[in-house]
């Protein structure tokens, strides 16, 4: 229970930064490119790669501090984070093939199901 709660409240600070960030990007810079979510994706990326080699690396990063941060805060910052750190795993256990299918189908079934789930709620 008490994993679940660091979890969520780092999910609720990851949260809030999501909004605060696009809302911010989004009001700054006009421009068709979602550039909020881009880079929300890429620094969230950012962000769990530096948490999991700090863990690696020194002991004060506790288990608690890692569930706050990267499931809770990355996890609801953007879920991108993780994708892109579970295809840094694949890379450095040399699971190339596994990689490519990973990437491959994670973006084209995606795309397919975001696009059926509109088509079929759309009037």
């Amino acid at each position: 229970m008490k994993a679940a709660l660091i979890v969520g409240l780092g999910g609720f600070a990851g949260s809030i930064s999501r909004y605060l960030v696009q809302t911010a990007l989004v009001n700054r810079f006009i421009t068709i490119f979602p550039l909020g979510t881009f880079s929300i994706n890429l620094l969230g990326s950012l962000i769990i790669g530096l948490v999991f080699g700090l863990a690696e690396r020194y002991s004060w990063l506790t288990q608690e501090w890692r569930l706050f941060l990267a499931i809770g805060f990355c996890g609801s910052f953007t879920t991108f984070s993780t994708f892109a750190f579970d295809n840094l795993q694949m890379i450095r256990d040399g699971n190339f093939w596994q990689l490519l299918g990973y990437i491959a189908l994670s973006v084209i079934l995606s795309l397919g199901l975001a696009a059926a789930g509109y088509f079929l709620a759309r009037p």
